[in-house]
């Protein structure tokens, strides 16, 4: 995709410091469809009627993981989807409770991290099926990854694109990313509408959340993606506590 019109856009208005909620997946491509059964798409109702959208991935029949700067309003959870005009066969799972990062930063957008316990156990399927989580034993830098999502993109810049979209990311070492997080940097990446999807390595784990961007001196975009080695014990302790809340919490 060519994207150089929209990307100086973007790097105008970033600053050093700044730090956004991930915007478009440039350089990608359309996924081929159902290829990857993990994926969510969050469609979050918020007050005064209007709508924003998130992804997710899935972990097991009862649990999806996104960014905790995803969490506002009610949301539902559309798994088995490609094209989202096309969600006939999909299914809609509401959001029971959420369980945001006891240690989420809204400003500096660490820990931005966040477990949904849904509703309704969810059906699995050739079209919807859990992903693996990498674990502590993980934790060195995977090169070749993925991510994906029905962000904007530079053909459908204002609502995000009906189909799944990914791109491929090479991890890299900076100085940017706190240690809770992995990177990627270039014109290739993710972007708003993404939030809250994997970050999938050569193993087909998800081994982290896409998170947010900021901008380095030279003008060099720098996303970031919350570990998911460095939250294995919360993830887990979440989960087994969240399944033993009594029905009216």
């Amino acid at each position: 995709m060519s994207i150089h019109c929209k990307l100086v856009i973007l790097i105008l208005a970033l600053t050093f410091d700044s730090q956004v909620h991930t915007g478009q997946i440039f350089n990608g491509h359309e996924t081929v469809p159902h290829s990857r059964p993990y994926m969510v798409l969050l469609e979050q109702h918020l007050m005064g009627g209007g709508k924003s959208y998130c992804d997710a991935f899935l972990l097991n029949e009862d649990f999806l993981m996104t960014a905790a700067h995803c969490q506002d309003g009610s949301i539902n959870a559309w798994l088995g989807v490609h094209d989202f005009h096309k969600k006939t066969e999909a299914q809609r799972v509401t959001v029971e409770h959420k369980f945001p990062h006891q240690d989420y930063n809204s400003t500096s957008l660490t820990n931005d991290i966040m477990l949904l316990k849904l509703s309704s156990k969810v059906n699995f399927s050739e079209h919807v099926k859990p992903i693996a989580l990498a674990g502590p034993g993980d934790g060195s830098l995977p090169k070749s990854c993925v991510v994906s999502g029905w962000g904007r993109t530079e053909k459908n810049p204002r609502y995000g694109s009906p189909v799944l979209m990914e791109v491929n990311v090479t991890l890299i070492d900076n100085k940017m990313c706190e240690k809770e997080n992995f990177c990627s940097e270039g014109e290739a990446g993710p972007g708003k509408g993404d939030s809250g999807g994997p970050l999938v390595c050569e193993d087909g784990k998800a081994y982290g959340v896409v998170s947010s961007s900021n901008q380095t001196p030279n003008g060099v975009l720098i996303y970031a993606y919350a570990k998911i080695p460095a939250h294995v014990g919360w993830i887990f302790k979440t989960m087994k506590n969240a399944v033993k809340m009594p029905l009216y919490v």
